[in-house]
C-alpha cells in the first residue's frame, strides 16, 4: 500500500459516518479512528504520511473593553516522531517568522521509523509563530506553527 493509497482511505474515512477502520494486507496492518473531525491513523510495519491537521482557534486582545477575534489557524504534527525545521543541519529552515505559505508548501520534516516525512502546511496565510523547537519530539495533533 502506497502513500497515495493511505491518503484516499484517510480522506474516505473523514467524509463517512464511520468511526473506526482497520485494514490488512499481508504483512501490512492500517488502522484508523476518527475522534472527532480528523482520522487518527496508525500504521504496523510501514510508516504513514499525512496531510497535517488544521484547526482554527480564536485569540482574543485583553486590552480592548470588546474584543476583536482574530482567527489564527493551526499546522499539527500528522504523526509521532521528531520534528526537524530544516531538509539538513547545514540547510535554511524550511520556514520561518513572516513567510507566506499555501497548501502544498512544506513547513517541517517529521522523521518516524527512520523516516523523513515532509509536512506540507495544508492552508495558505503567513507564518505568525513557530512554536517546536528543531528536534523535539512530537505526538499526533500536537500544533507545530500558528498561521494568520
Amino acid at each position: 500500500m502506497n502513500l497515495d493509497d493511505i491518503k484516499k482511505i484517510m480522506e474516505a474515512l473523514q467524509k463517512s459516518e464511520l468511526k473506526k477502520m482497520i485494514i490488512k494486507q499481508d504483512d501490512f496492518e492500517l488502522h484508523l479512528e476518527k475522534e472527532s473531525a480528523s482520522p487518527v491513523a496508525t500504521v504496523l510495519a510501514e510508516p504513514q504520511v499525512a496531510a497535517p491537521a488544521v484547526s482554527s482557534v480564536t485569540v482574543k486582545a485583553d486590552s480592548e473593553p470588546k474584543a476583536i477575534a482574530e482567527s489564527h489557524k493551526s499546522i499539527d504534527s500528522p504523526m509521532v516522531g521528531t520534528f526537524y525545521s530544516s531538509p539538513a543541519p547545514d540547510q535554511p529552515t524550511f520556514v520561518k517568522v513572516g513567510d507566506k505559505v499555501s497548501n502544498d508548501t512544506v513547513v517541517c520534516i517529521i522523521e518516524a521509523m527512520k523516516v523523513m516525512n515532509e509536512v506540507k502546511a495544508g492552508a495558505s496565510g503567513t507564518v505568525t509563530e513557530v512554536l517546536i523547537e528543531n528536534g523535539q519530539p512530537v505526538e499526533f495533533g500536537t500544533p507545530l506553527f500558528r498561521i494568520v
